[in-house]
């Protein structure tokens, strides 16, 4: 969750010098949501940080880039 993507993957693709962000570079957004109020936000996140949330991503987001 951020509420600047835009500076958020600046730095994860130039700035971060160490770490899971650095190897897996460059990151690209595929699938962005938005929401009124950060609990929301931050429970969709856990969401899809879950077992079923990543079974979800892999069915509606990354088919449509693989």
């Amino acid at each position: 969750m951020t509420s600047d993507l835009i500076t958020r993957f600046r730095f994860h693709n130039s700035k971060s010098t160490k770490g899971f962000t650095l190897r897996y570079r460059p990151w690209y957004c595929i699938h962005v949501e938005f929401f009124d109020s950060k609990e929301t936000a931050l429970q969709r996140e856990k969401e899809l940080k879950s077992g079923k949330g990543r079974d979800w991503i892999k069915i509606n987001v990354l088919t449509k880039y693989l």
